[in-house]
Parts: structure tokens; sequence; C-alpha cells
């Protein structure tokens, strides 16, 4: 994709709907431009407001459908904002499961316009079945409590955390919106089923023996949608260290107001032993909690709690830093 962006967040409800843009925004800000958003926008990644003129005339050069939602649709009211940025000459992207080039208005701007367009869901990779080989090289998952609590952010602030000490270290996108980051991996939640761990192989394939991928974890072994994408995950990953994620102001799974949380204790403890599958000596090394709807007053009396009743070193990836969580790999 050629940067840099225009992230279009259409009309979407809530900040957590355009994980995407925002993901593009903390990690690599120097490639986002601007905004574009439609009336009744809940979203808001306090970029430039720019129409698809104005993001064209300043430079932009591709367009990221930047929003992320339950089953992956492209609304049909954004389809003319799609046209009209390939009418003024830039490209698309989207990590939507709804392929661009499917819909076929889409499909014949680009076309007639000589514009690309990025479904980047979907591998490109044919993926084997997994065999559960011992690989060389470290690995480290993070899991979660739920969808959306910080896995991405967690899996990049250790690798930048790791880099920074001059050690090997890569991270492996399995997300939409980690691929978009890092320019590479694979969005384990399009691949077939009987190939996600297949696919999680050949992602964090044999390495130096001191080189650490640091594995976008997705879903949660807890939520009734998503279970299988983790499952699989974790048994193609191989990890010999886990990482615990949790936001802990939700009551409930996310969308599924029916569906409690697990406790900590409990989520890891079900991580752990679904990994000693492909790996029986894989151990948990710390906790990464989302504390930005916590006062800050609070943020360190909760990390305390959770450290005390995990006997694990509990930290905010983004207020507090991973370098406790990096002090135990070995």
């Amino acid at each position: 994709m050629r940067p840099p962006y225009l992230l279009f967040l259409g009309d979407v409800q809530d900040q957590l709907a355009a994980k995407t843009a925002h993901g593009l925004v903390d990690w690599r800000p120097e490639r986002c431009l601007g905004q574009l958003r439609l009336p009744g926008c809940k979203a808001d990644c306090r970029l430039p407001e720019m129409s698809v003129r104005e993001a064209a005339a300043a430079g932009c050069r591709t367009m990221i459908v930047a929003v992320a939602n339950s089953g992956g649709w492209l609304a049909e009211h954004w389809v003319p904002v799609i046209v009209e940025a390939l009418e003024a000459g830039m490209d698309v992207a989207s990590g939507l499961h709804q392929r661009l080039a499917e819909i076929p208005a889409v499909a014949e701007a680009a076309a007639r316009h000589g514009r690309a367009l990025f479904d980047v869901r979907h591998p490109v990779h044919r993926f084997k079945t997994a065999t559960g080989i011992k690989r060389t090289g470290k690995r480290l998952l993070t899991v979660g409590t739920d969808c959306s609590c910080g896995k991405k952010y967690t899996a990049l602030a250790l690798e930048r955390e790791l880099s920074a000490r001059g050690r090997k270290a890569t991270f492996r996108g399995t997300g939409q919106t980690g691929v978009m980051i890092s320019g590479h991996g694979v969005a384990i939640d399009a691949v077939l089923a009987d190939f996600i761990a297949g696919a999680a192989e050949w992602l964090t394939p044999d390495n130096d023996p001191d080189h650490w991928d640091l594995i976008e974890g997705q879903g949660s072994l807890f939520h009734p949608a998503f279970a299988g994408v983790t499952l699989g995950l974790i048994h193609g990953s191989q990890p010999d260290a886990l990482v615990l994620c949790h936001e802990p102001t939700r009551t409930h799974m996310r969308g599924l107001p029916h569906q409690k949380l697990p406790g900590l204790r409990e989520c890891l403890e079900a991580n752990l032993q679904a990994a000693r599958l492909t790996n029986p000596a894989v151990r948990a090394v710390g906790v990464a909690i989302d504390t930005h709807n916590l006062e800050p007053d609070r943020r360190a009396t909760y990390l305390a709690r959770v450290e005390d009743e995990l006997g694990l070193p509990a930290v905010d990836p983004i207020a507090t830093g991973v370098g406790r969580i990096a002090d135990a790999l070995w």
C-alpha cells in the first residue's frame, strides 16, 4: 500500500469499530495524512478532516477503509466514497471480509482508472495443515479475556522494547490491522478452519535460537464466536511464552451482553492448557492491562492487585511500558 494514507471511518458508532484506524495512527503516524468521516460517525482519530478531493490534492495515495465490524461487511452507502477515491487517483485498501473486488461499482472504477485494490484480510498463500513439529527460535503469543483488549498493542510494544535492547524480535501480525502496520502477516480469521494452525506455523518458521517472534493474538478462548480461531492460533504458534491481555472495565464479552467475562486466573490456565498440546514447556510471563478507562490513581492499585493474584508482572503496555515483561524473556 502506497503512503500517505487517507483513513476512511465511515459512520461507525464507537472508537473500537475504528480500531484499524487507531492502530495505524498509533504505530505508523507518519503514514497517516487525514481522516474522512461521514455524518453520524462517533469515532475520531484526531487527524485533519479531509474530503476525497482535499486528500488527493494533499498527496494521499491510498484510502484505507480503516474500520472493523462483526462479520466484516462493507456498508452499501460507503461504496460511492470508495468509487470517488478511485476516480481521484487513489488506491483503496480494506481489512474487511467482504472483498473490494467483489463490489461491481468498485471493481469497475478501479479497472477504468488503473487503480489497485488491496483486500488485506484475504491471504494469497496456500497453507498446509499443521504438524506440531518443534521449531527453532522463541515465540510469545498474546492471549485475552475478550476481543479487542490489547493483544496487538502488547505484541507491538514488546517488539519495540526488545529491539531497543538490541535483541532479535519480529512482530507477527495475525489480523488486518497488524498486517497493515507491519507490512506482512496473515489475517488468521480469514483462513479456512483446517489450516489456521498451519498458517500460524508458516508465519513463525524456524529462526535463530535467540530470536523472539511476538505474535498478535486473536479473539478469546471464552468468546463463543471466535474461540475456534483462538485455539488454532495457539496450537500453530507453539508459544514458549504467553501474555494475558485484559480490559478491566468491561462487564461482558464485546457484542454479547449475555456472556460474562472469565476470571483472569481461569482464562490464563485455559490458555496454558491449550498451548501445552504443541509446547509442554510453555509458561506465562506477564499480564497486560488496558487501563485507559481507569482513573490514574486506580491504575496502580489495579495493576498491583492483578500482580498479587497471578504472581506475574502486570503492566499497561502504553501507560507503563512492557519492560518488566521483557525482563522475563530469556
